[in-house]
């Protein structure tokens, strides 16, 4: 059954299509609205008329989203693509370029390993990313083979030191050595020879072999006194019995004359006493009013 249509009466919901096919029914004295087999054929003809005029565009390809930690790689005309180092601000060849795997940022080599030489010289064993606020330790597998050999090797050691305890290791007390070694568990060594350099050490007080001193009275010595031709010396006193001024620390020996020396500043006048260490001389103000009284008979005295 047919059903009546209602008369379309907002001009939104028709097409220009719909007007032309009123102009014509309105020609024919045909009564508005139009059939629906005059609406049809008009339809039909505007979608043919489309479809004609229409090319078909072909779809628009999005550029794929590229990552921040990736390398930013560029062409130009007539170059192959090269990558971007943000430390020395230059462009690289990928095969240049070193990925940080622990963080994914990535460097040129040379910049790697002036960064990590630095560090090493540094002693630091921990090597951080020069990535402004990354923090991210470099992994020695990872960036060793970039380094110089001599510096991946100190680097390897000092990895290898952080896992010994602190209290079961110490160091050469020489400044051009400082090579580590192993304490022995229960034995106690004083005298020991660093097995890189050879000299001889104190490990007792880590300090250069004092010979002929104790620990206790080396460490009584001033800087200055604590060299090797200055211990030397000391020995040398101590065998030969000689004395040493308290005021201006210069060694005596007694061969003719009293017991009474005259110290080269002329403000002291020492007196030896017979059977003592050199450690015994003292100033003759010491040694009480009759030593004086001789020193004042005989003031010649040498």
């Amino acid at each position: 059954m047919a059903t009546s249509q209602e008369p379309i009466s907002d001009p939104q919901f028709v097409d220009d299509f719909y007007f032309s096919a009123l102009s014509h029914a309105a020609e024919d004295h045909q009564l508005f609205p139009i059939s629906d087999s005059t609406y049809a054929e008009e339809l039909q003809f505007q979608e043919s008329l489309m479809s004609s005029l229409i090319t078909p565009q072909p779809a628009a390809t999005t550029p794929p989203q590229s990552n921040d930690d990736e390398p930013t790689t560029t062409t130009e005309s007539g170059e192959s693509s090269t990558s971007f180092c943000e430390i020395c601000v230059d462009k690289k060849d990928p095969g240049d370029m070193l990925l940080i795997k622990s963080c994914s940022h990535s460097f040129c080599s040379d910049c790697v390993s002036k960064h990590v030489t630095a560090r090493i010289q540094s002693n630091t064993t921990l090597v951080p990313c020069p990535a402004l606020d990354c923090g991210t330790a470099l992994e020695f597998v990872d960036v060793g083979a970039v380094v110089p050999p001599h510096v991946a090797a100190r680097w390897d050691e000092m990895l290898c030191e952080a896992l010994i305890p602190a209290s079961e290791k110490f160091y050469c007390p020489f400044k051009d050595c400082s090579a580590m070694m192993l304490m022995e568990e229960g034995v106690l060594i004083r005298e020991s020879e660093c097995p890189v350099c050879h000299r001889l050490f104190c490990a007792t007080c880590y300090v250069g072999w004092h010979a002929g001193i104790g620990c206790e009275e080396f460490g009584k010595l001033n800087e200055d006194e604590r060299g090797r031709e200055d211990l030397l010396v000391r020995e040398m006193a101590k065998s030969q019995s000689w004395m040493r001024c308290p005021h201006c620390k210069f060694y005596v020996e007694k061969t003719e004359g009293c017991l009474h020396i005259n110290c080269r500043t002329f403000k002291f006048v020492m007196a030896l006493v017979a059977g003592a260490d050199s450690n015994s001389a003292m100033p003759a103000e010491r040694l009480g009013a009759n030593i004086m009284a001789v020193v004042g008979r005989d003031h010649q005295c040498r």
